[in-house]
Parts: C-alpha cells; structure tokens; sequence
C-alpha cells in the first residue's frame, strides 16, 4: 500500500471539508447528486469517447498502481542479469535454459529465449527496443485518460454550473426552487475544478512516473543481457547496469 497517496487524497478532502465548515457553512451542503452526476458522468463519457475500448479499460486498471504500485526492484534485476552472466560464462548460453522457465515476466522470458537462441547482439537490442517502444506507448495511452479527465472535468464543472443558473431563471417566481438551482450551479464548479486537482492530474502524472519506472526495467534488462551477448565481465556489466540506472533514476 502506497500510504502517501491514501493520506493525500484523505487529506485533500478533509482541507475543503474543513474550510467549508470554518466559514460557516453546511458540509452537506457540498453534496449534490445532480451536480456529481453532471461532472463525474459528463467526463466518463468524454474520455471514454476520445479512448479506445482496450485504453479506457487498461487505464481504470491501473488506477489501482496508485495505491498498490508495482514492484520495479531494480536490484533483483541486476543481481539476476550478474548471475546469468556468471552462468553463460561456465556453460554457454544454453546454461540459462533453467533460467527461461523460472521467468514469469513474458519480456524477461522472450529476451532470455533470443539470447539462448544465439541471436546476434544488435538484433537483440533492435528487436526488444521495438518491443519497449510499443509497450510504452500502449502504456502511457492508458495513462492518459486521466489526464484527459483532468482537462474535461473543470468544463464539465462549467457546463452544471450554467445548467443550474438555467433551472434558477426558470423558476425566479417561485423563490422555494432558487437555493437547489444555484447550489447545483455552485457545487459543480467545485466539483469539477477539485476532481481535476486533486485527482485525476495528480492520478496522471503519478501513473506516468509508475511507467516511466516500468521502461526502466525492461531497458534495464535488455542492456544486461545484450552485454552478456558480447561476452562481457560479469563484473563490467554489474558497473554498467548500476550507472545506467543512475542516468533513469
């Protein structure tokens, strides 16, 4: 659990929670159905129409790396790329055959099958570079739902407040219906300008880090293992590994 991450979104809420309530008004008075419906509903369906079905799926998913992020340990990386270095010294690269079936990661896997396989060093690398291109962009085009949503929510915001300013002058004769028409008005503004600050921006840019680390990784093991490919020392390789991911870090 990201704890950081629950105390900011608790956080962000209780700091407007309580400046309503220091200047006197109803907390309450900040929940309104229509105007949530309005933002929350008007945005969903604005991101869902500019993504595609795989994007828009793929991108509620992994709202869940916000709290529960994944695991990059770089570390286990590089110990794994040193001891399968040592072994192909010792035996050749059929040594890591065992290797292959320990993987669960596919990338891993399919990288570790070419370098058994024999194939040539620069292949290697232009072929799992293709790889990580396409996987990054399917990745962050996920990602980017919610920074969409940060941008369509605020209009969204907009949109309720005029549509409850409509509903008020429509109904000037009849003073029992002002207060509901400007509160929907006023609570979807705030809806929509929070929703995009306090969350879905933040949501986006914390998403994007997670997958710049992710990249990280699979760069990460395609160096190593290209440099096993070309005979290098297990112990050059380990320096390398280290400082290139001092230059991701």
């Amino acid at each position: 659990m990201d704890k950081i991450s629950l105390i900011a979104v608790i956080g962000g809420l209780s700091v407007i929670l309580a400046g309503q309530a220091l200047e006197g008004g109803h907390i309450g008075s900040l929940l309104q159905l229509t105007a949530f419906m309005i933002v929350i509903g008007g945005t969903a369906s604005a991101v869902m129409l500019q993504s595609t079905p795989k994007q828009f799926v793929a991108g509620v998913k992994m709202l869940r790396w916000v709290f529960q992020p994944p695991d990059f340990d770089h570390e286990r990386v590089i110990r794994d790329i040193v001891n399968w270095s040592q072994a192909a010294r010792r035996g050749g690269f059929l040594a890591l055959e065992g290797a292959i079936a320990a993987q669960k990661d596919p990338f891993t896997k399919k990288t570790l099958q070419m370098l058994v396989d024999g194939t040539e060093p620069d292949t290697l690398r232009a072929v799992m570079d293709v790889e990580i291109a396409m996987f990054e962009h399917a990745r962050r085009q996920s990602a980017k739902i919610w920074e969409s949503a940060g941008g369509y929510a605020p209009t969204m915001g907009i949109l309720g407040a005029v549509l409850g300013l409509i509903h008020v002058m429509e109904n000037l004769s009849d003073p029992t219906k002002l207060g509901s028409g400007i509160a929907v008005a006023f609570v979807a503004t705030v809806y929509g300008v929070g929703s995009a600050n306090l969350l879905f921006l933040p949501i986006a840019t914390k998403l994007k880090n997670l997958v710049a680390a992710e990249v990280a990784t699979k760069e990460l093991i395609v160096e190593g293992l290209v440099a096993i490919a070309n005979g290098e020392n297990p112990r050059l390789i380990e320096t390398r590994l280290r400082g290139f991911l001092a230059m991701h870090d």
